[in-house]
């Protein structure tokens, strides 16, 4: 038997009309997608600008190196390790209710963040925002197919929803920079009180109740495998950049990983409402747009990270001007999303996202050409063009995944989605600390890590080809 949330008032339900259809967006019809986007570019924000921070909170509070790398690494396990369960959850009670509740939870997190006396206190609060980011995500494309349903509309939304990963990562930490700099690092984390406020304030206000499922049970011990095997893998992936692949540590939590996954398996198996249903694990849309996300975010997040360490350590900047000198791949990413989202309803996506992919590939094979040094303006392309790509293939990408998932299993099949592309994201920034370590020279390293992601970019278009429909129902 399904359900629905009570809708609370007229202005909710008035709010949320507009944006069904393919018409003219009027400023009630935009609120839904700038409720949404909120939440979320504060989430990715968070992964990202605490790391120009760290130095001044080890001085501050008296971290161990230890304690530093939980600061940071904390958040990312528990965001990654608790995205399946949030999905499934929004599912269950309603998307809308969840997304709130994760944006109240990340929220009060911020503000512990900020206030915290000691390094244990901020690592607990850390932990805490991660499972509200984890509550945010799935629901936040569950919403945003709820509140456009319009093919048109639904790709503007999706391609601006996902512009939005790549801008805030970017400009993490230009913004934490000009931060910590100027009023102090409690500011990275009370930045974020507002900004919650205004997008719990935007969805209750603007973004219409959820369908929900109480009848649709929720398997905890299939979601504890999973939380097991996907944080344990992101764990793996962390540690392995900084510590090799070979080192023990690693080495066991892979093991575990892999155990933790078997034993998910075997409970999804038997169970009678699995966390992954098959039918959504057999269509070649869905599983292929989640193994296609976790490639550009391989290719993408590796590039970021690995330019970061050259502009900061090899050529000596600060952390400021890296941001800056990272922003021509964050300003290419909202143009072309709105492009990706305008062009789709004349050419469909796969031509989209197949051309987007390849793009990207050929800037990081241009970067991977360049010499052992090449001049910051060389680079500037490179950096557009992996931009660029990325996210003229992401709104594709998206809304393959999400319209291959009935409407019962939308926050599941967000889940998914993003829960691929963050384990991506950890493999490009463990494999690009990797080669950048192991290389004969720092140059080589970075030339082999954009060769990779070059690859990965090629082979993510290669897949897109054949998974990518050539238009998602309802064009």
């Amino acid at each position: 038997m399904t359900g629905t949330e009570k809708p609370g008032g007229g202005p909710r339900q008035q709010g949320a009309q507009p944006g069904t259809g393919d018409g003219a967006a009027g400023p009630r019809s935009w609120a839904p997608l700038l409720a949404v986007c909120t939440g979320y570019f504060m989430v990715i924000l968070d992964v990202t600008i605490i790391n120009v921070a760290v130095p001044a909170i080890g001085r501050e509070l008296g971290a161990s190196l230890t304690g530093i790398q939980w600061i940071t690494d904390g958040y990312t396990l528990v965001f990654a390790g608790l995205l399946l369960t949030g999905g499934a959850l929004g599912d269950r009670l309603g998307n809308r209710r969840v997304f709130c509740a994760g944006v109240t939870v990340f929220t009060l997190a911020s503000a512990a963040c900020a206030l915290a006396g000691s390094a244990p206190v901020l690592v607990t609060a850390r932990l805490v925002e991660g499972l509200g980011a984890a509550l945010i995500v799935p629901g936040s494309l569950a919403l945003l197919q709820q509140s456009y349903p319009g093919a048109a509309a639904r790709s503007r939304a999706f391609g601006l929803w996902g512009s939005m990963a790549g801008i805030a990562a970017s400009a993490g930490p230009l913004l934490g920079g000009v931060l910590v700099s100027s009023v102090g690092w409690r500011w990275v984390f009370l930045i974020n009180l507002p900004v919650g406020a205004v997008c719990l304030v935007l969805t209750l206000r603007h973004v219409a109740a959820s369908p929900r499922n109480p009848a649709r049970p929720v398997d905890w011990p299939a979601q504890c495998a999973v939380v097991a095997a996907v944080a344990l893998l992101t764990a793996a992936l962390n540690e392995a950049g900084r510590r090799g692949w070979s080192d023990p540590a690693v080495l066991a939590a892979a093991g575990l990983a892999v155990l933790s996954a078997a034993a998910f398996a075997a409970r999804e198996r038997w169970a009678r409402s699995p966390v992954l249903p098959p039918r959504l694990l057999r269509s070649r849309a869905l599983s292929g747009a989640a193994v296609i996300g976790l490639l550009f975010n391989f290719a993408f997040y590796g590039m970021v990270f690995t330019a970061s360490l050259d502009f900061q350590h090899e050529r000596g900047w600060s952390a400021l001007r890296t941001g800056a000198a990272l922003f021509p791949a964050v300003a290419m990413t909202m143009f072309a999303s709105a492009l990706s989202g305008r062009l789709a309803r004349r050419t469909g996506h796969r031509p989209l996202v197949v051309a987007g992919l390849l793009v990207a590939a050929a800037g990081l094979a241009v970067w991977a050409a360049a010499g052992p040094d090449p001049a910051y303006p060389v680079l500037v392309l490179p950096m557009m063009a992996a931009g660029f790509g990325t996210s003229f293939a992401l709104t594709g990408t998206t809304t393959t995944a999400m319209t291959a998932a009935p409407a019962a299993y939308a926050g599941t099949a967000s889940a998914l989605f993003n829960t691929t592309r963050q384990i991506g994201s950890a493999a490009g920034v463990a494999l690009g600390g990797t080669l950048l370590a192991t290389a004969a020279t720092y140059g080589a390293g970075l030339r082999t890590a954009m060769a990779v992601g070059a690859a990965a970019y090629l082979a993510a278009a290669v897949l897109g080809r054949f998974c990518v429909p050539p238009r998602p129902p309802g064009h």
